[in-house]
């Protein structure tokens, strides 16, 4: 089957193509782009007005399964992602068991190939991730792991993380690390301030996060190791990251939309969809944040889409648990919050959200040029739509930014060329 989509710009930095045209897709790659291109025998998409580019990849989410199906599914996570405009997404290994072993990405593997996007598995660092033996890197990037974290624990023992991040440079394979000193941030909900302290909850500081930024930077440059930083949240992790690189250190880093749009003053006790991991930080952090996004020393968005159940999430603050859902809203997040606004263009959020991430870890990405991975997303920058957890596809409801009113939504997900997601239907 072949689709011809009319008349949307096609936006694709990474191959320097910004133009209007016409683009005809037959089987899983792009087999014409031109202008009035022929309809005969094709699938139709009007698509003037409309913005189409390389599909989103997430390189963070937790999809829960196995062990805590009651949370989110693989299928049910890749619908959310279908449905958000991404075309691929890497699940932690944080699951019930851990994906530490050959047999628990055989089993991930087998669920992935059926879900409705591209899901990729990232192995565990540690043995049960309890920090104390590695996993074997080798055997687990060839049964198909894309990257090795232990996110949602640190890799305390710095000995054991050098010996990952030297293995990294041997198995040519990515290190996520979660930086948290767990000794500073020990019983914490929200970050430690003026507002913690008003709301009598207990904080983690920024030293936190910081401390093992440094050290995993340190360990980075000893070893050579390929290492990638999760969810950066403060000024001084931005300032380190950039001292790092400005030394040719191999690090690259990611930051959430929530903590590029919140701080901790959206924190109230009555609203557990603002406790996350990191915490949402102050206003200097947050306006750090975006100038390392404009400087190019956050490399990407990633969602860290954590879906909990409402029962979960209806517990006292000091109780919930962390996290929150993302992947059906960060692109019109990122459009309403930053792109409209004028402190991103377009073609850099595509970068963000879809070159990058792929780069990071070496996975395929769509490409609007002749021959190109047909994995795109269509975006109409018009739509205007208020934020409904209860139309979720993600079982998740969690999300703190329900009820807002937000422009720029997907219209469009296709991935390998077959529609995946159309006006906001995901399809089985």
């Amino acid at each position: 089957m072949s689709t011809l989509i009319r008349g949307a710009r096609l936006l694709d930095p990474a191959n320097q193509v910004d133009f209007i045209a016409d683009i005809i897709v037959k089987g899983s790659y792009v087999a014409a782009i031109g202008e009035n291109l022929s309809d005969e025998g094709v699938d139709i998409i009007e698509a003037s007005g409309r913005v189409l580019m390389p599909g989103l990849i997430d390189i963070h989410v937790h999809l829960r399964e196995p062990g805590r199906e009651h949370k989110e599914t693989i299928f049910t996570g890749c619908r959310a992602a279908a449905a958000g405009g991404y075309t691929a997404v890497c699940a932690m290994p944080n699951t019930c068991p851990v994906q530490d072993s050959v047999d628990a990405l055989t089993y991930f593997l087998a669920k992935a190939r059926v879900a409705a996007v591209r899901c990729y598995p990232i192995a565990a660092v540690t043995l049960g991730q309890h920090g104390q033996l590695l996993t074997d890197i080798a055997a687990l990037k060839a049964a198909g792991a894309v990257a090795f974290s232990d996110d949602g624990e640190p890799v305390s023992n710095a000995a054991l993380f050098a010996e990952a991040l030297a293995q990294s440079r041997v198995q040519k394979i990515t290190i996520i690390s979660h930086c948290e000193d767990k000794s500073l941030a020990a019983g914490g909900v929200m970050h430690h301030g003026y507002r913690s302290q008003l709301l009598s909850l207990p904080g983690i500081t920024a030293l936190a996060e910081e401390r093992m930024v440094e050290r995993d930077l340190a360990l980075a440059a000893r070893t050579s190791g390929k290492l990638h930083i999760a969810h950066v949240s403060t000024r001084g992790s931005i300032e380190l990251i950039r001292k790092a690189k400005a030394m040719g250190v191999k690090v690259t880093c990611e930051v959430t939309p929530h903590h590029l749009l919140l701080t901790h003053d959206d924190v109230y006790t009555s609203n557990t969809n603002t406790k996350m991991n990191p915490p949402l930080r102050t206003a200097e952090d947050r306006a750090a944040l975006r100038i390392a996004l404009k400087d190019k020393v956050i490399d990407c968005l990633a969602t860290d889409h954590a879906p909990h159940h409402a029962d979960e999430k209806g517990l006292p603050y000091t109780e919930a648990p962390f996290g929150i859902v993302g992947l059906e809203t960060a692109l019109p997040l990122m459009i309403s919050e930053l792109v409209l606004p004028g402190l991103l263009t377009l073609p850099e959020l595509v970068l963000l959200m879809s070159t990058n991430p792929a780069n990071i870890l070496e996975l395929p990405r769509g490409e609007l040029v002749v021959g190109g991975l047909a994995d795109f997303t269509l975006l109409d920058e018009t739509t205007i739509k208020d934020v409904n957890p209860a139309r979720f596809y993600s079982l998740g409801k969690n999300t703190p930014f329900a009820g807002r009113t937000l422009c720029g939504w997907p219209v469009l997900t296709l991935v390998n060329g077959k529609i995946v997601m159309k006006d906001g239907v995901v399809y089985e």
